[in-house]
Formats: structure tokens, C-alpha cells, sequence
């Protein structure tokens, strides 16, 4: 392998780190103010794959002397602020249905909600929006519905929301077999009640400052029958799938993402060996890994390889889903 290749691997690891995200309407993405509340690394794995999983982001953030935990409030959108979003506020009325476009990269099965979120407590308003009690499964593969869906403003909300930066509309995708926690924030107004309307919000261009929210308070779980999850209250153990890598690389870790198609990353490998082999390994995958998932062992390994830390101990491909 070249010199070039073996450079581009940290980009690579990044990249493959991030399985989904909210692509309409506008969601959160990191900006400067993260930066200064969740410390530059954490700002920079973000800014090169907003598709990653917020234990991705305490791990990078776990070695990093200027990570603000209060500030950064990581389980409120991901640390993403309003600061650096103000001119991707949008506007809806009571009773308007709006679309959404999901964007999962790889599959793994969990539960999932979308919920309007008051950012001063990081609690859930009223009842989830939408939910699945089995959202992107690795038995099925994901689903249509998985990615293209709408909601329904709610009528009660009064002016709660009508101050920009006060509320988002949280999608919340907690993959159970992995453990991890994905999340995306959309920014919005609304005031009062009114009649509904099946066209999309509009997005503000004027949105007015509000105060970041501080406090580190998670979201407690959604206790309704369609509702299996609102947002974990708990901070998962971190999985090593995420390293972090310079914004300087993001045009070379764009050209690398193109080479790997997503029906390859998704594909599912068998739990035991096949075929003939002159070693058999000791134990199976666990059923439902991906190439995906060693894809992100392989990340691990080389980020690693690279670190200075001592402490820091290799794992299996397999231990990523045990």
C-alpha cells in the first residue's frame, strides 16, 4: 500500500464511523460555537462526518484537556448549537405536515422517535411526533419507511416554540445491538395555533438569538404504547469506531467515501467460516455484522496504531457487537 493510501486512513476511519443523519429539512451542523463549547477535536470528527454516534464524540472528547461538558451539553443534538444555525431556522404552523429525509448509512437495529425537544432542560414536549419500535434492522435491511416520513406539528404547543433556539425537532435513533446513539436537530419557530398544511416548512433567514442551553440533562424515556424510546438518559459505554481527523483531509476523505458503495458496507456476513481455511477462528461473529462493522474495527485498529496512549488496547472485529 502507498504512502498515500496508508496517510488517508484516519479520513477513512472518520468516514466510516457515521451511520445516519437528517438530511431534510436542515438540521444542526457543528460550527464554531461547538467548537469552543466541545473542545476542537470534537468540533473537527463532527465537521468531517456529522453522521456519527454521540458515543463516537465522548470517546474523541474522553482524551481532549478542552472539552467543556456542561457547555457542550453533548446529548442535547450532539453538541450542535444554535449559534452556528441561525440561518437554518424554519418556520411551521400548528396542524402543518412536514417531511423528512433520513439518511442511514448502515444498519443496525434499535428504536427510534421524533420529538420536539425543549433545549433549556433537554426534555421531551408532550408526546413523540413519530416513532418505531424497530427502526433500520439488520435482519431486514432499512426500509423505506425508515428513511422517508413526515410529522404533524402539534396544536398545543402555544408559544413555546416561538422564539428560535427555544425548541428542535429531535429524530433520535438508539441502535440497541451496537449501542449506539444517533441524532439530528432541526431549528424552528412556532406560534400559537392555527390550520394545518401538507407542504414542508420554510426556512427563516431572520432567527433570533436565544441563549444556549448548559445544562446536562437527558431526555427520560417516552412511557407511551407506540413509543418505545424518547432520548436515553444514559451515557453508553463508548465504542471505538470513531477517530478523529483533520477538516484540511475532507476533500481526499470524499474522494475515498465514493469508492465504497453503501450496498457493500451493508452487507451481511456470515457468523461462522465458510469455504476452506487454514485457520479457523476461535469464535463467530455475532449474528447481524456487517462490513460495515469491520470496517470500523479496521478504523480502530489503525487510529490505535497511531496513538501515543499506551492505555489504549486493541479489540476484535467481533467485540464491536458483543
Amino acid at each position: 500500500m502507498s504512502a498515500k493510501y496508508i496517510a488517508a486512513l484516519p479520513v477513512l476511519a472518520t468516514l466510516v464511523a457515521g451511520h445516519g443523519y437528517i438530511s431534510k429539512p436542515q438540521a444542526r451542523m457543528p460550527g464554531d460555537a461547538m467548537a469552543a463549547a466541545c473542545g476542537q477535536q470534537v468540533y473537527t470528527n463532527q465537521q468531517s462526518d456529522h453522521y456519527g454516534n454521540v458515543q463516537g464524540e465522548l470517546q474523541v472528547a474522553s482524551s481532549q484537556s478542552d472539552y467543556d461538558a456542561a457547555a457542550c451539553d453533548i446529548w442535547l443534538c450532539k453538541g450542535y448549537k444554535f449559534d452556528d444555525n441561525k440561518d437554518n431556522v424554519q418556520t411551521y404552523t400548528a396542524g402543518q405536515e412536514v417531511a423528512f429525509t433520513a439518511e442511514i448509512h448502515a444498519p443496525h437495529t434499535g428504536v427510534a422517535n421524533v420529538s420536539i425537544v425543549d433545549t433549556a432542560s433537554n426534555s421531551v414536549i408532550g408526546s413523540a411526533l413519530k416513532s418505531w419500535d424497530v427502526y433500520a434492522s439488520t435482519a431486514t435491511g432499512v426500509k423505506d419507511t425508515d428513511t422517508s416520513f413526515s410529522i404533524t406539528m402539534p396544536s398545543d404547543l402555544g408559544d413555546q416554540c416561538a422564539t428560535a433556539g427555544d425548541c428542535v425537532i429531535q429524530w433520535y435513533w438508539f441502535a440497541e445491538d451496537i449501542d449506539q446513539t444517533y441524532e439530528a436537530c432541526v431549528d424552528f419557530t412556532m406560534s400559537g395555533s392555527g390550520s394545518g398544511s401538507s407542504s414542508s416548512g420554510s426556512s427563516s433567514a431572520a432567527a433570533s438569538s436565544a441563549a444556549s442551553a448548559t445544562s446536562k440533562v437527558a431526555v427520560a424515556a417516552a412511557a407511551t404504547p407506540s413509543s418505545t424510546l424518547a432520548t436515553s438518559a444514559a451515557a453508553a459505554t463508548a465504542p471505538a469506531t470513531t477517530a478523529a481527523s483533520s477538516s484540511s483531509d475532507s476533500q481526499l476523505a470524499q474522494q475515498i467515501a465514493a469508492a465504497f458503495p453503501s450496498s457493500v458496507l451493508t452487507q451481511t456476513l456470515p457468523a461462522t467460516a465458510t469455504g476452506s481455511a487454514s485457520v479457523i477462528p476461535e469464535s463467530s461473529l455475532p449474528e447481524g455484522t456487517t462490513v460495515q462493522d469491520l470496517v470500523d474495527w479496521f478504523a480502530e485498529l489503525v487510529s490505535s496504531i497511531e496513538s501515543s496512549s499506551s492505555k489504549k488496547a486493541r479489540r476484535h472485529a467481533r467485540d464491536l457487537r458483543a
